[in-house]
């Protein structure tokens, strides 16, 4: 089999959302001629833990760990958390809490750690993996990104060894929503511009997850992208005849909910159903599975519905699977930014694979628009447009009542683990023969 380094650092034990799209490209690689080699770092600082993915992994896998340095211990210090608190991404936090402290750290971490915490894996790695290749041929490098630095120890390993290399960006890069709050200085943002530039200039081949990111990658720079989704793993799926629907009219949400995907038009709509609708409040339930920003939570208690509402924590990506299939209505909620259109979450194609109807709340010409109406897996409202909202939540909850809540899905095949990693495997066969030409 030809062989390929991948460069990642989620990997198991992390949870979580990013680990999952090339751990399930790893799991089928083989099928389609690569055998994956995986660079990881030894006990990195993950969000979350989940001992359960470790069945996706091949057996024989051969997977090389290094030590990395990050600097979140001195940060949690600097902060006044406990050691073992756990960091969230994306600036999600669970209690009310901005201090001096928290604002620095944010400066720092915009400004001195280009282009991010992980800078420090950079170098050793190279080390590390040059040392690794003089004595391991293998065909191709593969990094993923975010943490960029992946695709900065792939792109200084490229030079030193003329292996070709693809960079998967699994999220923007100076366009990702939280950006504009890492308080940058003129002089680190054009080094973080500078820096995606050369990636994307440099790669063989760039892969992005979404066709609004391929379009922002090629204003940046004009070229090739690669589109290719992540999706769903049938083998993560329940049988049907073992999923035991929720009695409730259940509203479920999972991962993380951030501020900027805080629904505050759903709040009111369903406040107002309570009201205008008999018995809408017995089977009404709202379930937020994952981390959940303080500002949600102020938001549903103002809106009244906390008696409505369930909190559940983290819980392991085996068990994800049962709560999706038992659910009415699985929660879409795009991050309202100013690349939501181009936003496709790992998760939406998850809830694809449970054949439950989606509710989701986004840009209607955008491209989880474009999805849900190819494949017919559910109703979408723009942003602010309440009354489309209300209307679908009354289609909806209308089949609840008379028992005919489902889908009739079709397409949906082509968002399978299986059948994307064909797509990535043809890209990684067009970019090898191109080597050897």
């Amino acid at each position: 089999m030809k062989k390929a380094l991948i460069i990642t650092y989620y990997w198991p034990p992390s949870g979580g959302a990013g680990v999952q799209r090339w751990l399930k490209f790893v799991k089928y690689l083989r099928l389609y001629g690569w055998e994956p080699v995986v660079y990881c770092p030894e006990s990195p600082e993950y969000p979350e833990k989940d001992n359960s993915l470790g069945k996706d992994i091949p057996e024989g896998l051969e997977v090389i760990r290094h030590p990395i340095w990050e600097p979140y211990e001195i940060y949690k210090r600097f902060i006044g958390r406990g050691k073992d608190e756990k960091i969230s991404a994306g600036f999600l936090a669970e209690e009310k809490r901005v201090s001096l402290t928290e604002k620095i750290s944010i400066w720092v971490r915009g400004n001195l750690f280009i282009p991010d915490a992980r800078k420090f894996w950079i170098s050793p790695s190279v080390k590390f993996l040059d040392n690794y290749l003089a004595n391991h041929a293998v065909d191709l490098i593969i990094s993923t990104g975010p943490p960029h630095s992946c695709h900065l120890i792939a792109r200084r390993l490229k030079k030193l060894r003329n292996i070709p290399w693809i960079a998967d960006f699994r999220d923007p890069w100076t366009n990702i929503d939280f950006y504009q709050d890492l308080m940058l200085s003129k002089i680190a943002d054009r080094k973080h511009h500078r820096l995606e530039k050369a990636v994307l200039t440099e790669a063989d081949a760039v892969i992005a997850v979404s066709p609004g990111l391929a379009r922002e990658f090629r204003q940046i720079f004009p070229r090739e992208i690669t589109m290719i989704t992540n999706g769903y793993d049938e083998d993560d799926m329940m049988n049907s005849l073992e999923v035991v629907p929720d009695k409730k009219f259940s509203l479920v949400h999972l991962g993380s909910l951030v501020p900027a995907r805080n629904p505050f038009d759903l709040w009111k709509v369903l406040e107002k159903l309570i009201q205008e609708i008999p018995g809408f409040a017995e089977d009404l339930e709202i379930k937020l599975v994952g981390k959940v920003d303080y500002t949600v939570r102020e938001s549903i208690d103002k809106a009244g519905l906390s008696p409505y509402f369930t909190k559940v924590e983290y819980i392991p990506h085996n068990e994800v699977a049962l709560v999706m299939q038992q659910s009415m209505l699985l929660l879409l909620l795009v991050n309202q930014t100013p690349n939501a259109k181009g936003i496709l979450t790992g998760k939406f194609f998850e809830y694809l694979g449970a054949q439950r109807p989606i509710l989701a709340i986004g840009p209607t010409d955008g491209d989880v628009a474009a999805i849900l109406k190819e494949t017919h897996a559910g109703l979408i409202s723009d942003f602010n447009d309440s009354r489309q909202l209300e209307e679908n939540l009354r289609q909806f909850y209308q089949q609840f009542k008379t028992g005919t809540l489902r889908i009739n899905n079709f397409n949906t095949s082509i968002y399978s683990r299986k059948s994307l990693t064909g797509v990535l495997a043809e890209l990684m066969d067009r970019v090898n023969t191109a080597r050897v030409l």
